[in-house]
């Protein structure tokens, strides 16, 4: 009788030695850390996030705060203009964004589906294509990456700063004048006040006699 045969007949399941289990986990380890520390971070990041969603003032009195530390900064520092126009310029894309509705207006005409514009119509929201919290987000991000940056010479172009303003001050008027444009020629206002109701007031009725 095989001395590696038990005594019920079965024989034992193969067995991996020491030095394998050292290797596979030394070899999957350091891949899986990493991925755990990045997941953990991730869902810390974002639960810290989710918390802050009904508090709208508070977050937007820390992003005045983000954004006067970064002048601060950039006007002791007396530099990195060109970042703070690259920030300007992507400020302006967030802005359009935050004013247009999510459906093209003119596409929705080719569709049937518009925004209303009679009282008869059914009240529907305006819906942003870039919504409030993202929005927040998005000007945190700029203002801390550009307030990062300044601490690299490399990126301290040399620049006449009034041309760049200049060009930011043109450069936004243009663009708010074909959003406003865009605005009265759709009928459509990316402010709400409180919830609106549409159709008439139905008349009180009459006692019967």
């Amino acid at each position: 009788m095989d001395s590696a045969t038990t005594v019920s007949g079965i024989p034992p399941a193969p067995t991996t030695t020491t030095d394998e289990n050292l290797q596979s986990s030394e070899s999957s380890s350091p891949a899986d850390a990493v991925n755990r520390l990045i997941h953990a971070v991730t869902q810390r990041q974002q639960h810290l996030l989710d918390k802050t969603v009904p508090h709208v003032l508070y977050r937007w009195i820390v992003c005045l705060c983000v954004v006067l530390i970064y002048f601060i900064r950039v006007y002791f520092v007396e530099g990195f203009y060109i970042i703070t126009y690259a920030i300007g310029i992507y400020l302006l894309n967030l802005i359009i964004a935050f004013l247009s509705p999510q459906e093209d207006p003119e596409a929705s005409l080719t569709t049937g589906g518009t925004l209303p514009t009679r009282r008869s119509d059914e009240y529907r929201p305006f819906v942003r294509r870039l919504p409030e919290f993202k929005f927040w987000l998005s000007i945190i991000r700029a203002f801390t990456i550009g307030f990062m940056m300044t601490f690299f010479e490399v990126f301290d172009v040399p620049v006449f700063w009034p041309i760049l303003l200049f060009y930011w001050v043109m450069l936004f008027f243009l663009t708010m004048r074909k959003q406003i444009q865009h605005m009265i020629k759709y009928r459509y206002v990316p402010f709400s006040f409180g919830k609106k109701q549409y159709g008439k007031k139905s008349a009180p009725t009459e006692s019967s006699e």
